[in-house]
């Protein structure tokens, strides 16, 4: 017998026996508990395992006729060893038939998935572009309805005025409907599912990280970064200048000791409200004490002391609006506003309740029948109004408020009542009875006891501190967001909110400003086409100019400075003609928190 035909028959039998020994592993199990994405993997394995069986029964067909063959020339030199071989082949040829059998009976026998798993997930690209395309349409409709609008206003006739309402409502339509295709598109080919995934893992790693930088082994060794928690301004500010230190703490790997005690709103300080930020170290006592300064001047010194961001000098290009670099191809894959990601996860941390707050929500919940659909509205007004921000009636609110609901309404449940809730946080008593009398047809949810403690009189108290905690926990539940940027509440809420979707960039209006970050370095875009200025207030755009953002009109329009003009000119231009850049700093990425374990509460 040829030695390769030997060779050849020893191949075929191991192939036969480690298919039929892999075979096995491809079964469902009994109890039948299989996710979406184990099971059609388990299809496509099944697929390609009954390709390789019908190959290897050609290939055994193939060597039976060989065998007679050789049978037939070799009678009388080894022709007994060649009948085994054949005796043995006819039998894996049995075994194959009855592989066969039940591996067709468990694939028959599969539930079919609703949708087909997208591999690991979409393409940055592709998300990056569909939401894009997003943007691109509530600018174009930001832009018609303030074209439209215009000519009603200056229109004397009639007939004009009607016409134009009637394209606003056609045009209100129009955009809805491409909304929910894109809404449907964003959801198909199990992608929801990839991006719940994907954000419980981001989130994992990134609350492994601050729990191991929070939790040293030894306190007393450990590198620390001191923050005075009574910075002069309200909740929200002191809030955010909580977080600003936790980002300078992450950045330069030093443990954050927060100093609350005798805080302006709790004299226990923070900790009356919120879990400690540490369990293993709480002090700042240490070898050496020192101001903030330059990095190789703070590198020996274990203990610095951090001033607010207004005198911080140097700047480290740590803070907002940077993420972390070894972030930024995943954020940029699965959130729209990477930097607002980042805040919440930071805030998911700092603000961890104590229980009797925790209770305290879950009861206010329960007792105000909160519920969903709902859009929180936040509307700021005694200190703020003609100060910080312009004053807007409940009409403004409400008419985003009714665009959600529309919008909503084009991808719900059409067998379903919908009832349209408003989550309503004011520091206005009178606002809540009023909005109920116009606006009867929807559901508002407010505590008015709530507005009362916010007044200028209380409003440095624990009872208006858990009002605003309360008001900013249930801002940030609600689907969806209308209020002023230029409220820090609004944007505490904006921010919490992102630690309840995948991604919630998109959740919101804002009566005034874009999102933005107190002490933040330049917010900038990119310009993506060409634009010729047709009035002396708009700016020149080249595809790759660098634009310091200064706002958007909600118009289709937006203001900000050329940095390619000499000299630079503050202008608007087209909202659609520009992307947003997106800030990295190249942060410590913290090894160590692989294996960490966060310590329960």
């Amino acid at each position: 017998m040829k030695t390769s035909t030997k060779l050849g028959l020893v191949l075929g039998s191991l192939w036969l026996c480690s298919l039929l020994y892999l075979g096995g592993n491809f079964f469902p199990p009994e109890d039948g508990t299989l996710t979406t994405q184990e099971l059609d993997h388990l299809t496509r394995e099944l697929h390609r395992i009954r390709r390789q069986n019908d190959d290897l029964r050609r290939h055994a067909a193939e060597l039976s006729r060989d065998l007679v063959e050789l049978r037939d020339t070799h009678q009388n030199n080894g022709g007994d060893q060649v009948l085994q071989m054949q005796q043995k082949l006819e039998k894996a040829n049995k075994l194959l038939e009855k592989f066969k059998d039940n591996t067709d009976h468990n694939f028959q026998n599969l539930p079919a998935p609703q949708h087909q798993m997208c591999g690991d997930g979409p393409t940055r690209e592709h998300e990056v572009l569909r939401r894009k395309i997003d943007n691109g349409v509530t600018e174009m409709w930001y832009y018609v309805k303030a074209e439209l609008n215009k000519i009603k206003e200056f229109s004397s006739v009639d007939k004009v005025r009607e016409r134009v309402s009637e394209m606003l409502e056609d045009a209100g339509h129009h955009q809805r409907a491409i909304h929910t295709d894109l809404y449907n598109l964003s959801r198909i080919d199990g992608l929801d599912s990839w991006r719940e995934n994907e954000a419980k893992a981001l989130e994992q790693l990134v609350q492994k990280r601050f729990h191991y930088l929070q939790n040293p082994k030894d306190c007393s060794k450990a590198k620390k970064l001191v923050c005075y928690l009574n910075k002069g301004c309200g909740y929200g500010c002191q809030v955010h200048h909580v977080t600003y230190c936790f980002i300078v703490a992450y950045a330069t790997q030093r443990t954050l000791i927060l100093e609350s005690k005798g805080w302006r709103y709790a004299r226990e300080g923070w900790e009356k409200f919120f879990l400690p930020l540490s369990s293993t170290c709480k002090d700042r006592k240490g070898g050496s004490t020192g101001r903030w300064g330059a990095p190789d001047v703070i590198k020996d010194i274990q203990v610095v002391d951090l001033p607010i961001v207004d005198g911080l000098h140097p700047r480290p290009d740590s803070l907002p609006l940077a993420i972390p670099e070894d972030l930024f191809e995943r954020l940029t894959r699965l959130h729209g506003n990477p930097i607002v990601w980042w805040l919440g996860q930071i805030l998911r941390f700092l603000l961890r309740p104590q229980p009797e707050l925790e209770k305290d929500m879950k009861d206010t919940e329960e007792r105000l029948g909160f519920g969903h659909p709902i859009v929180g509205v936040h509307v700021r007004r005694t200190d703020k109004v003609g100060t910080e921000a312009a004053f807007h009636g409940i009409e403004e609110y409400m008419s985003h408020v009714e665009e959600y609901f529309q919008r909503y309404a084009m991808h719900a449940d059409p067998g379903k009542d919908l009832v349209k809730r408003v989550f309503l946080a004011t520091d206005d008593p009178g606002l809540l009875p009023e909005a109920q009398k116009k606006y009867p047809e929807y559901t508002f949810v407010s505590d008015n006891d709530i507005s009362k403690s916010a007044g200028l009189s209380s409003r440095y108290s624990e009872s208006s501190l858990r009002g605003i905690i309360l008001d900013i926990h249930f801002l940030s539940l609600s689907d969806y967001l209308v209020c002023t940027f230029s409220s820090q509440v609004c944007r505490v809420a904006y921010e919490i909110m992102q630690t309840h979707h995948p991604d919630a960039a998109a959740y919101y209006h804002s009566l005034d400003d874009v999102f933005y970050y107190g002490g933040q370095n330049e917010h900038q875009q990119i310009a993506i086409y060409e634009h010729k200025p047709r009035s002396s207030n708009e700016i020149e755009l080249k595809p790759g100019d660098v634009i310091g953002v200064a706002g958007n009109h909600w118009d289709g329009w937006s203001k900000g400075t050329n940095h390619r003009l000499k000299p630079r000119k503050a202008g608007l231009y087209p909202s659609y003609k520009v992307v947003e850049k997106v800030d990295i700093s190249k942060m410590p990425t913290y090894p160590g928190a692989d294996d960490f374990t966060i310590p329960s509460s």
